[in-house]
């Protein structure tokens, strides 16, 4: 259930092509839907705007077969995070109306077009460090961003960071995913104006620890404006990107509007 589902309902209720009783069953799943194994959040998208994310890791195919059938009654554009190959053969089974992402691991059911908005620039250390890249990408996306694909420019070879400047100094907020020592979300953060969100992943060698090297490195990022997620967590960092991006493209939207002179000035000299 979303604005426009709860408005269709309203309006259905004052046209009288919908009965009290009819709309009042169809409210009544409005907060959650118990599964038994899962209670199915249909208000999220009403005070989120993104419909609940299924988390297929750990889940049984039936479970997520069970809670795809339910979500796929009211929402387009719903993803499934972390899915296989086989997750994603149990979930056609159900809906057709899907599109897997192999190297990101992210299935989107009844997916549908939408304008994309803003800038994201997500950037990868390694070729290694690409599928959690795309797994933020294609979050980022969905939720209607606009994303800028910037690959393999780690800290190695630092040029090759220093070659795409112009384009991370457009984005409105960077996604920086590196694993190893995890530094050049901090040289990124050291480069541009806007947030920088560091994904650390789990590539590297045995003393990187899975990841926990590259977590501190940038949770002690001497950087402002860098936050961190968890490690490997693209969809976290690709869900808040989509969130920042969509408020600085709204603020963009606004102040064109706006004709110029109008806009207060805020002194920061006390009185």
């Amino acid at each position: 259930m979303d604005n426009d589902a709860l408005k269709d309902l309203l309006q259905s209720v004052q046209q009288g092509s919908l009965d009290l009783e009819g709309a009042l069953a169809r409210l009544k799943k409005l907060p959650f839907e118990n599964l038994g194994y899962a209670r199915i959040d249909n208000h999220r998208c009403l005070r989120n705007g993104v419909p609940e994310v299924i988390y297929c890791q750990g889940k049984t195919l039936s479970q997520i077969q069970g809670i795809i059938q339910r979500l796929a009654q009211h929402h387009p554009n719903i993803l499934a995070t972390r899915a296989s190959a086989e997750v994603h053969a149990a979930i056609r089974e159900v809906t057709e109306a899907c599109v897997y992402h192999e190297m990101a691991r992210i299935v989107v059911v009844r997916p549908e077009p939408r304008e994309l908005v803003g800038n994201v620039a997500v950037v990868s250390a390694g070729t290694s460090d690409i599928p959690v890249a795309e797994e933020a990408a294609i979050t980022a996306e969905v939720l209607g961003s606009k994303v800028n694909r910037i690959y393999d420019v780690g800290v190695a070879g630092i040029h090759r960071l220093l070659h795409v400047c112009d384009d991370l100094f457009q984005a409105n907020v960077a996604v920086v995913v590196a694993g190893m020592e995890g530094a050049l979300a901090s040289v990124v953060g050291g480069l541009v104006s806007c947030p920088v969100i560091g994904v650390p992943t789990s590539v590297g060698y045995g003393a990187s620890f899975g990841g926990i090297a590259a977590l501190l490195s940038m949770l002690n990022s001497c950087a402002a404006g860098v936050s961190v997620v968890n490690i490997d967590n693209g969809f976290g960092a690709g869900y808040q990107a989509s969130l920042i991006n969509r408020q600085a493209a709204r603020d963009s939207q606004n102040e064109a509007q706006e004709e110029p002179g109008t806009r207060p000035k805020v002194s920061l000299v006390p009185s």
